[in-house]
């Protein structure tokens, strides 16, 4: 069979084509055989033909250009080939660039990183005209005054102070700056101006509750009516039959222990009071948004990351009557320290260990999680914060994690020497900075309730409905016990089950009892369908 013959192609631009005549197309696009004749002829013919001369000259310095820009390529910040451009040369790295873009390493979409449908619900806490116009009374008002003493952890105290400011606006009384208790177990003495940002508390509700750092001169030796124990989930109607005579004649009322004690149902108006106060009055103090929104930075600067927070830590096992499952060693440890502090046992004493865990009561351990990530699609280069205490058994409790997620940070990994040392023995500092770092990760999950877990569930919904994993541990747990299943199957059933837990829009109303600040629909928020509010 007869070789056929070559033809060579140059892309030319039109307006130089245009330009030349047939004869000199004919020698550019044909390439004929090598020989020293004809070569000579060829550049005897190009210096008695000025434009192909010219055309000659653009073309080499054309192409002298284009490689030119190649080799530079890794020098320019944006590449017209990004997903070329690795980590070690100093620019954002594909894989990064990729997780950022919902991509998995290999190209393929991750859905691990998609939101969950908003429902277009957005902020909106509109009062109604009966709450405007008793709010100038209740502001100018210098004869009744509520003082509280909030207890616990940072979250538990957030919740607290919301209810304090709610339990002001029903007796019509001013609130003085809440005093937090002197934390026993960690020794922490903070105060409210401290953790948070006082000015802007009192700024954020001035038309709806006076708040004052102190009590007045005139009520300095006022005997304050004081109240321990306050039944728990009171009604508006009980706290005026309660306290409001009282307080007119003494002037000052103290409050204690105010955990659960105001109804999670309330009138509207005194439900978006709670929102605000959760959502907007109660912003950090500067030293704690400053750091707390620096190390989301840092977790964000190379692409989405996940935040876990994770309750492992030795106290956690024993209050739930639960085990870590690490070794029967260590499940010794908890059962001893339970048997010697019974008391510490938050509820259900007459129930097994096994049965808890059935009950989907028992917080998830580093091995649980990580095969519950790694069914709903998370990938092995997914950034991960770890927010929480200590975890009983140290970094060993940590290593089904660390081994299958090895991008995985806390607090101490990514602050600078230094940055924390002035927090270092205040754990409400610690506890805020990991509730800002949480907030604002793309995907947080909770290994198990809590104040902390449920207050970044309100806060993510009330910021659009940001994805937040609630782990299905009642119907998932008998999988993880004993399931033959291959792994794919696995992951499907598991998929399956949590359809409708990656932080969707749910209506309050739809169960008794729920938090406004942790489901803020309908009260606090809404859209389109809707009736039109202004937003604050």
């Amino acid at each position: 069979m007869a070789k056929s013959k070559k033809v060579s192609y140059i892309s030319v631009p039109s307006q130089i084509i245009n330009s030349l005549s047939s004869s000199s197309l004919q020698s550019l696009l044909v390439s004929p055989k090598k020989s020293s004749r004809s070569s000579s002829k060829f550049f005897s013919f190009l210096f008695k033909n000025p434009r192909l001369w010219f055309l000659a000259f653009f073309l080499f310095g054309f192409i002298a250009m284009l490689k030119m820009w190649f080799n530079l390529e890794p020098l320019i910040p944006f590449s017209p080939n990004p997903c070329g451009i690795t980590q070690s040369q100093g620019i954002v790295s594909a894989g990064s660039l990729s997780s950022h873009l919902g991509v998995k390493e290999d190209g393929e979409k991750s859905e691990f990183w998609e939101q969950p449908d908003g429902l277009g619900y957005r902020p909106c806490l509109e009062f109604s005209k009966e709450y405007k116009k008793t709010s100038l009374e209740i502001v100018e008002d210098r004869t009744k005054y509520l003082m509280v003493v909030v207890s616990g952890g940072m979250n538990q105290q957030r919740n607290q102070i919301v209810d304090a400011v709610v339990i002001a606006r029903i007796l019509g009384a001013a609130l003085v700056v809440p005093i937090l208790q002197v934390n026993v177990i960690w020794g922490d003495e903070s105060e409210f101006s401290d953790i948070f940002d006082m000015e802007h508390f009192k700024r954020v509700l001035a038309n709806d509750v006076r708040i004052v750092s102190s009590l007045p001169s005139t009520h300095l030796m006022s005997r304050p009516v004081e109240e321990k124990r306050t039944p728990l989930h009171v009604s508006p109607q009980w706290i005026r039959a309660r306290y409001l005579k009282r307080l007119r004649r003494e002037g000052v009322l103290l409050l204690r222990g105010l955990d659960s004690r105001l109804s999670k149902d309330l009138p509207s108006d005194l439900q978006k009071l709670r929102c605000k106060v959760a959502f907007h009055a109660l912003r950090f103090s500067q030293p704690i948004l400053e750091l707390g929104n620096k190390l989301a930075e840092r977790m964000r600067s190379k692409g989405p990351y996940l935040a876990l927070h994770l309750r492992m830590e030795k106290d956690v096992w024993v209050r739930t009557g639960c085990l870590p499952g690490l070794s029967s060693q260590y499940d010794e440890i908890i059962n001893n320290e339970r048997k010697l502090r019974p008391e510490l046992l938050t509820a259900r004493s007459n129930m097994t260990y096994h049965e808890r865990k059935l009950a989907g009561l028992c917080p998830l351990n580093a091995l649980e999680v990580t095969r519950l990530l790694k069914a709903l699609g998370a990938p092995k280069s997914a950034r991960i914060y770890w927010a929480g205490g200590q975890p009983f058994g140290g970094e060993e409790a940590l290593l089904p994690l660390t081994q299958e997620f090895p991008n995985f940070y806390n607090k101490e990994d990514l602050a600078l020497p230094g940055e924390l040392e002035p927090f270092s023995k205040k754990a409400s500092f610690m506890a805020a900075i990991d509730y800002i770092v949480c907030e604002k990760s793309d995907v947080f999950m909770p290994s198990h309730g809590g104040n902390m877990g449920h207050a970044i569930q309100g806060h993510r919904a009330y910021a659009g409905h940001k994805k937040y994993i609630t782990p299905n541990k009642r119907q998932m747990i008998p999988y993880f016990l004993n399931s033959p299943l291959p792994e794919a199957e696995f992951n499907r059933v598991i998929m399956e089950l949590h359809r409708d837990s990656f932080g969707q829009p749910e209506l309050r109303a739809s169960k008794a009892g729920r938090d406004v600040t942790k489901y803020p629909v309908p009260e606090c928020m809404c859209n389109s369908t809707s009736s039109t509010h202004s937003m604050l």
